[in-house]
């Protein structure tokens, strides 16, 4: 038996991420700006060159589809910001997480973010799970790093499904436009 708590909460960071890795090795440059419905979240490139994220402060309703580009943006903003917070650094704002684009770039990123993260996970102690979470709560005493970590965790499982949901969905659309 484990006497470390660190190490179900990495099991099951890394079972995720085997679930993700899934649909990551199969992505298109074509599945990142696919959209499934008439109203979509995308990504759109700004005149500058660099890509911009739909957004609301205030959800809409109904909610608009994500697109997987949308949602890989996603994936990078919090957990960007969530390392700025671990590591003790001023968190970036939403506007200053740059997604790379479509394919490759956005895939590499995104493994990236992996490596930092699996870097703090495998710092981490039992006495610091127990520590305030730095986010996404606002060092609320109530929630500790262990929950953070959870939600990291839940974060990217939801994430992962559903960009792998969109990509089935649109290897399936492309199959039957074919028939």
């Amino acid at each position: 038996m484990s006497v470390s708590r660190t190490e179900l909460p990495r099991w099951q960071f890394e079972l995720t991420w085997s679930l993700f890795e899934y649909h990551l090795d199969r992505l298109e440059p074509g599945d990142f700006l696919w959209e499934p419905a008439p109203l979509c979240w995308t990504m759109r490139r700004a005149p500058d060159g660099t890509w911009v994220p739909d957004w609301a402060d205030t959800e809409p309703d109904p909610v608009p589809v994500p697109t997987i580009g949308w949602v890989s943006w996603h994936i990078g903003w919090w957990w960007s910001v969530t390392l700025d917070h671990v590591r003790g650094r001023p968190p970036r704002d939403r506007a200053d997480i740059a997604w790379p684009g479509e394919g490759a770039p956005t895939v590499e990123w995104l493994r990236d973010l992996r490596t930092q993260w699996l870097a703090v996970l495998d710092g981490l102690t039992d006495t610091d799970l127990d520590a305030t979470a730095p986010f996404p709560w606002q060092d609320d005493p109530q929630y500790t790093v262990a929950h953070m970590v959870a939600w990291v965790n839940a974060e990217l499982m939801k994430n992962a499904s559903e960009i792998g949901q969109l990509r089935l969905l649109r290897v399936a659309s492309a199959a039957q436009s074919t028939v």
